[in-house]
């Protein structure tokens, strides 16, 4: 990366974005500890539906959305659900997430998410490069199942965005769905077939992998609480923690949906809330699909991994320290019951996670306006894994001062929601 002066480099956080950070770091030649709260993977990182979505450049805010959710929080088949005691705490984050539900917003964010993911397998492929992780990366398409070419068409929107942002797609009838891959056959009436995509077939396994590789190379992963940052005259002297102060040159933060907490210390504009999904693996299952599998009706994602088939979606806005629902839960088994009716397994394990979601669906990338040895990358929803390496890379070259040819503005932390 260009840097000749090693520097000494404080990652915040253990997902795929602080552990791609740390990794191209590390192979710059920079000294590098990695603090997290519970270890390598703990998180989303852990729980996403393990697609490498390039081509995910349409957000959760598309217009009509303001008139659609009413009516799906009272409905228990939809996948959008709300604990309603966290509503007051919530409401002004939706006000300001609900007004970029217009077609001009979408094209705005569409753009920025399409620098970030156009070629996340590669990205991916060159992160896990040497470290052994190679094995769990898979590039395969990703599949839309529409039940019939009418709901395809109703989607026009999304695809029109996809379309100009470049994504590679082709249309699929019933009979050419079951000739892609068997185990589609009389599923849907009608597919999209999206190129250029990939997946990871154990998303904590391959985070875990990756990190091995960092401490064999040196690095240093330390579980750590971090509680705040001592900040003077625009630089960051330490980093306070649970087991006392730390100095470094630089710091990164990539907490993911905990990142809020040091917003208004850091300088960040950027509302962000926890957007938390939830996936259900079928363990030994006795299907196993050729490609990630986007369910468009319930807005869900299906992915064979290794010796699992793991199902992902549902939007659940109810704060970080609320338990689990039971009803996200319950919606997910009902849809793949109805959907693969004959699939048998071991047993059902169950999990719920945290998205970082921004109010404006793009990622804060880049230097605290309140310290300008401390860099910043999280709130990437539903495309962590999928932006992860290519966040890492920037941070990376933002952190040590070596040149990025790309224009950050609309990832900046201080940008007008």
């Amino acid at each position: 990366m260009e840097s000749s002066i090693p520097k000494n480099i404080i990652v915040i956080g253990a997902g795929i974005v602080g552990i791609s950070t740390a990794l191209w770091l590390q192979r710059d030649g920079h000294s590098v500890t990695l603090i997290d709260k519970e270890g390598p993977a703990a998180g989303a990182s852990f729980g996403n539906a393990g697609v490498l979505a390039s081509g995910s450049l349409v957000p959760v805010t598309v217009p009509g959305l303001l008139g659609k959710a009413p009516k799906m929080l009272f409905n228990p088949n939809q996948p959008l659900f709300l604990k309603w005691t966290y509503l007051p705490k919530l409401i002004p984050f939706l006000f300001k997430y609900l007004k970029h539900a217009n077609a001009n917003s979408v094209e705005r964010i569409s753009k920025g998410l399409s620098q970030l993911l156009h070629d996340a397998p590669d990205q991916h492929l060159a992160l896990a490069n040497g470290t052994g992780a190679e094995e769990y990366i898979d590039l395969a398409d990703y599949m839309f199942g529409y039940i019939n070419e009418e709901a395809f068409m109703s989607d026009h929107f999304g695809w029109d965005v996809r379309k100009r942002g470049g994504v590679s797609f082709v249309k699929m009838n019933a009979k050419d769905l079951g000739e892609y891959d068997v185990n589609l056959k009389g599923r849907f009436g009608f597919g999209v077939q999206c190129k250029n995509h990939g997946r990871i077939k154990d998303p904590g396994a391959y985070i875990l992998s990756l990190s091995k590789q960092f401490v064999a190379n040196g690095g240093t992963i330390s579980i750590k609480d971090v509680s705040n940052f001592e900040i003077e005259d625009g630089h960051c002297k330490s980093i306070i923690t649970s087991e006392g102060k730390f100095v470094a040159d630089t710091y990164v933060l990539t907490t993911g949906a905990w990142s809020g907490a040091w917003a208004d210390a850091l300088g960040v504009t950027v509302p962000l809330e926890s957007e938390r999904g939830y996936h259900i693996e079928f363990v030994n299952p006795s299907i196993t699909l050729r490609s990630p599998l986007m369910v468009v009706a319930g807005k869900f994602v299906v992915n064979s991994m290794n010796g699992r088939l793991r199902c992902a979606g549902v939007i659940e806005f109810g704060g970080l320290n609320n338990p689990p629902a039971k009803a996200p839960i319950k919606l997910l088994k009902k849809q793949m019951a109805e959907l693969f009716p004959d699939l048998t397994y071991d047993r059902i394990d169950e999990w719920m996670g945290h998205r970082p979601a921004t109010a404006d669906s793009l990622p804060v990338i880049g230097v605290s306006p309140n310290a300008y040895n401390i860099f910043m990358g999280y709130g990437h929803h539903h495309v962590g894994l999928s932006g992860g390496p290519k966040t890492g890379r920037w941070l990376a070259k933002l952190a040590v001062g070596a040149p990025l040819n790309v224009d950050l503005s609309a990832y900046a932390a201080d940008r007008q929601i």
